[in-house]
């Protein structure tokens, strides 16, 4: 009869350890949507065609709510409610496009994004930039973005090349490759699925 009641208490304490309790599901963020944020510049288009590669990539993960917006149209409450962003720039003398660094000093002077807060802290953040020549500064330009990104406490994430995707558009009167836009797909998708990952707290399988 002891023997009995051993097992009795043993069996009852593991069905109600796996006894999901209401509500954890939504404390960890099960269920809800992930919110990836691309955010682009573009003159001539090439940054908007990898803008959309990028989107393309991002929609494949299960969950992800995907927004593309130029950087000027980006209004605070977008950019707070975001798990993601993903920041694409086109090339200007090694560095970012003034419209887009201005993208990121609104983060401060419009969205009140200051210290010690830090409302993007712990945030995924990205970046994809195009430029006339093979080398003409994109990696200096990927880094200027993903400062801002660090500076900002965020946890930044790359694919494609080692430190975001990148196109070459040369003349700027051909469209982007296939490489160029499987680069952008990948880092979509990526930063999609960390993003989600956090969110949740599990790995999302990828649609076919």
């Amino acid at each position: 009869m002891k023997n009995t009641g051993i097992f009795s208490w043993i069996f009852s304490s593991i069905a109600l350890a796996v006894i999901p309790v209401p509500g954890a599901a939504q404390e960890k963020g099960e269920g809800a949507p992930v919110r990836i944020l691309i955010v682009y510049h573009s003159v001539q288009g090439h940054t908007a065609s990898l803008a959309r590669s990028v989107e393309e990539g991002a929609r494949k993960v299960p969950g992800a709510a995907v927004t593309m917006k130029s950087a000027p149209d980006v209004q605070c409450s977008e950019l707070l409610a975001a798990d993601a962003v993903i920041v694409g720039s086109p090339v200007y003398w090694g560095n970012m496009s003034g419209v887009t660094k201005t993208f990121f000093d609104r983060w401060s002077t419009d969205c009140q994004v200051l210290p010690p807060s830090f409302a993007m802290k712990d945030k995924v953040g990205a970046a994809f930039v195009t430029g006339g020549e093979v080398s003409s500064g994109k990696e200096v330009a990927l880094l200027t973005i993903l400062a801002a990104m660090l500076g900002n406490r965020m946890i930044v994430v790359s694919e494609g090349q080692s430190l975001g995707a990148t196109a070459t558009t040369g003349e700027g009167k051909s469209p982007l490759s296939p490489q160029d836009l499987t680069e952008g797909r990948r880092l979509g998708e990526r930063a999609a699925r960390v993003a989600l990952t956090l969110k949740r707290g599990t790995l999302p399988t990828a649609k076919p």
